[in-house]
């Protein structure tokens, strides 16, 4: 696939999932509107959209009928309250994400904590009330999303994020604690969503799927963490910089741009080629994958 039809094919699923958040999101006006407001500004604030084209593209590696959208809206509404609540001043204290105001700027902080806790809350009524006439699925796709963004995944990791610019004590194996679970666990679970779409799957693939999504979310913080160093906050859309102001470990602290690059490459290299054994329909998926790994924001 070339560039330039992957850009192509990109726009058309990021559209997709733009017309998706509008149609799923309560109205802004629903009342009270002022939280719904933020839920929209955040949810709309722009991005990429990596997770639910994750979530697209490993469905399509196993087309089915079953609608991947409401899907792929509940995974971001878990991934933007996450955005919300790390913006917040207690946590990371960000004035901007996605090249506009954090929700706490452009609302205040207790509306911006109340429509994080809101969309984390959505997204589950989101997939119970959009795959209830298939349990199976349903039950599949909140286990992932609820293990993915729970206090031995995501906010696990989170949680030791803190403690170790608390305690002064990040390590190495901290670190890897911290983006096995922050990072690559939300990355893993679009992956496995996107399977469990699927009209039959079976738990290897499953296995395989996961082994994935935790090299490509790896990968993903690696990059993550370079351009933290090497861009800026115009191209990002968000305050870059934060890591060294805030004397954090990270994978360039550690290792280095060079080797950190390097570390980035074998792990995508991995993912790759796990996908060619997942499915012979990989090719979109492999260049998503491919993609993410040269983004420059």
């Amino acid at each position: 696939m070339t560039k330039e039809e992957l850009k192509r094919q990109l726009e058309i699923r990021r559209l997709k999932v733009e017309e998706a958040i509008k149609k799923y999101l309560p109205a802004e006006d629903t009342r009270p509107a002022i939280v719904h407001k933020a839920m929209h500004y955040s949810m709309e604030a722009g991005g990429k959209r990596i997770r639910p084209m994750l979530l697209l593209a490993a469905h399509e590696m196993f087309p089915s009928e079953v609608d991947p959208l409401p899907a792929c809206v509940a995974i971001e509404c878990l991934h933007t309250y996450s955005l919300i609540h790390d913006d917040l001043p207690c946590m990371d204290n960000s004035d901007l994400r996605r090249g506009k105001p954090t929700c706490h700027k452009q609302f205040d902080e207790t509306m911006a904590l109340l429509a994080g806790d809101a969309l984390l809350t959505y997204s589950f009524e989101l997939l119970a009330s959009a795959y209830k006439d298939n349990p199976k699925v349903a039950a599949g796709l909140v286990l992932d999303l609820a293990e993915a963004g729970g206090s031995r995944k995501m906010i696990g990791g989170q949680v030791e994020d803190v403690l170790g610019e608390r305690e002064g004590k990040m390590t190495p194996e901290r670190l890897e604690f911290i983006h096995d679970n922050k990072t690559a666990a939300l990355i893993t679970a679009a992956v496995t969503m996107g399977i469990r779409l699927a009209d039959d799957y079976s738990q290897q693939k499953l296995e395989i799927a996961r082994r994935i999504g935790k090299n490509v979310g790896l990968a993903f913080q690696v990059i993550d963490d370079i351009l933290d160093v090497t861009s800026d906050d115009a191209t990002m859309g968000k305050t870059t910089g934060l890591d060294a102001a805030n004397g954090k470990m990270t994978y360039v602290s550690l290792y280095g741009i060079d080797r950190s690059r390097q570390i980035a490459a074998e792990l995508t290299e991995a993912a790759v080629a796990d996908s060619k054994q997942l499915s012979k329909n990989s090719e979109f998926f492999e260049a998503l994958i491919t993609y993410m790994l040269n983004r420059i924001n």
